[in-house]
């Protein structure tokens, strides 16, 4: 699986138009009201589908669009603005929901780079839930509205072992998208821990572009990194 291509110079500015509809339209949209965690959707991040009013409903970003899905009909609205795109959803969004009109550098392109990051990283992610040993208790792989990182957390907590596994689209350390791993506990130290800004090991978007197979790169870094910390005990 190699959906990952260079990324265009407006892929900063997209992620952040795009981490704000993430956090005041999409996550506010899913019910019941305390559920925020989203997901990895086609060509971007939304909800799960979810029962409203005797409906299944489910809102999601694929690309610069706003979908929204009820039962089967499916609703579509450019994401020019919060409210603009907040109006597609007026009925699922909370009644103090205060959404401005100011425009949204969103450009399509880099969103459908976004989508394509969100999908390598649930695809590598479900692969590691899927081998995961005995005593893991994996999570499953949510889209945390507040980082904007999908993630899960994998490993023994007793033993020292558990992490957060994930695929960030990039942060105030890092311009670019990475793959991290990142302990709970663990005191990590050595060439397998290289992270910028916190304690734990890092693979920038350059490295796995460069590489032959993204998904087995990213895959086996975290490979490697698990069976470290499991040797740690």
């Amino acid at each position: 699986m190699n959906g990952l291509k260079p990324l265009p110079p407006d892929f900063a500015a997209t992620v952040a138009a795009l981490h704000r509809v993430a956090a005041e339209i999409v996550a506010p949209a899913r019910k019941p009201d305390n559920e925020i965690a989203l997901r990895a959707t086609p060509g971007g991040f939304g909800t799960p589908p979810f029962e409203f009013e005797g409906q299944e409903r489910q809102v999601r970003v694929e690309g610069d669009q706003l979908v929204y899905l009820i039962g089967t009909e499916e609703r579509r609205s450019g994401i020019d603005s919060l409210a603009g795109a907040g109006a597609l959803v007026a009925d699922l969004l909370p009644e103090e929901s205060q959404l401005d009109d100011e425009p949204l550098p969103i450009d399509r392109r880099a969103a459908e780079a976004l989508g394509a990051w969100y999908a390598l990283g649930a695809s590598v992610l479900e692969e590691l839930i899927a081998e995961a040993d005995p005593g893991d208790d994996p999570s499953e792989a949510n889209l945390w509205p507040e980082h904007f990182d999908i993630a899960i957390e994998l490993g023994s907590e007793a033993d020292g072992a558990r992490a957060n596994y994930g695929f960030s689209p990039g942060d105030e350390e890092h311009p670019e998208p990475y793959l991290y791993v990142g302990p709970w506990t663990a005191e990590v130290a050595g060439e397998l821990w290289n992270a910028t800004g916190f304690r734990g090991a890092e693979m920038g978007y350059a490295e796995l572009l460069a590489a032959d197979d993204p998904r087995a790169a990213a895959i086996d870094f975290c490979r490697i990194r698990k069976q470290a910390l499991g040797k740690l005990r």
